[in-house]
């Protein structure tokens, strides 16, 4: 697993290591400590060579956001994983990217993961790729963001994308697809939407975040305050410094809803709610037991 460090590759790795050994690669090497798991330090920008041998199924967890040349890097990084992969006899890329239709308006953001799309499928090992929006779960720098805004300003004053529509999916639901599309013959090649349950807004999100807070904050939406301007507000007031949310915010003039539901017909299973899927995250405690003994959908035999 290439991204083994990041915020989706930590939920990943201990569901794909109860079916078997998982290599999860990061730059500095690290991964949990468990049976079946073996870290593996590579840097997919540099010197790649080596890293997927006697892999069958590679997921492609990374990005480049918050380097100032992001698009040239995750462009760069793609072709190095596509050729190695090809070289060692890999059969099959999982690629994680983002929800979003190809218009001249599409954020450099969002341009990037369908580049680095475009690059995999280019090369001759099968790509799987599922296109998702925001992922809820602790440590998204999407959610993080909107939990920061509810719990740090009592009064926001916002710009337009606040009414932009997304389908956000909880990270269980987005770790259950990735694990159970690899493999599956009717996977390879195929590009699918993967969104939750429902259609929100920003404003939805904030506003639902905050009555699980416990909160009322007064929204006041304004039509002034440009991407850029959005971008330095948020790193004032949020974890998420500047050069990462320049790029997400110019995103969220894009509308991220899926417009297809084919990857419900090949892994199906009951998807969480925005409301459950947000409590989890900011309590563990919370999440529903009855969602974790449900057994992962299991691909069939190559």
């Amino acid at each position: 697993m290439i991204g083994a460090s990041g915020f989706v590759g930590r939920a990943l790795v201990p569901a794909l290591a109860q079916r078997g050994e998982v290599i999860a690669v990061s730059r500095r090497g690290t991964a949990p400590d468990m049976p079946g798991v073996r870290a593996l330090a590579a840097d997919v920008t540099g010197s790649f060579r080596g890293a997927l041998e006697g892999v069958d199924v590679a997921y492609y967890l990374v990005h480049s956001l918050g380097s100032r040349d992001f698009s040239g890097l995750d462009r760069r990084a793609a072709e190095n994983v596509a050729a190695e992969a090809e070289r060692a006899g890999v059969k099959q890329i999982v690629y994680l990217g983002g929800l979003g239709e190809d218009q001249p308006q599409l954020s450099a953001h969002l341009r990037s993961r369908m580049e680095t799309a475009a690059v995999l499928t280019s090369g001759a090992v099968p790509v799987t790729t599922l296109r998702a929006a925001v992922i809820v779960g602790r440590g998204s720098a999407a959610f993080e963001t909107i939990v920061a805004l509810v719990d740090r300003l009592p009064v926001m004053v916002a710009p337009r994308w606040l009414s932009t529509p997304t389908q956000p999916i909880a990270l269980d639901d987005m770790v259950r697809y990735l694990d159970g599309v690899a493999g599956r013959p009717e996977a390879l090649g195929q590009s699918f939407d993967a969104g939750g349950p429902e259609v929100l807004t920003y404003g939805d999100m904030i506003r639902r975040i905050a009555r699980i807070r416990g909160r009322r904050p007064l929204i006041l939406e304004v039509p002034v305050l440009t991407p850029r301007l959005s971008s330095y507000w948020l790193h004032l007031v949020t974890p998420v410094r500047a050069a990462v949310a320049r790029p997400l915010i110019e995103g969220l003039r894009n509308p991220t809803v899926a417009h297809d539901d084919r990857i419900r017909s090949v892994l199906p299973f009951p998807l969480t709610s925005f409301r459950d899927a947000a409590r989890g995250a900011l309590d563990p405690d919370t999440a529903d037991p009855a969602r974790e003994r449900r057994p992962a959908a299991q691909p069939s035999s190559p």
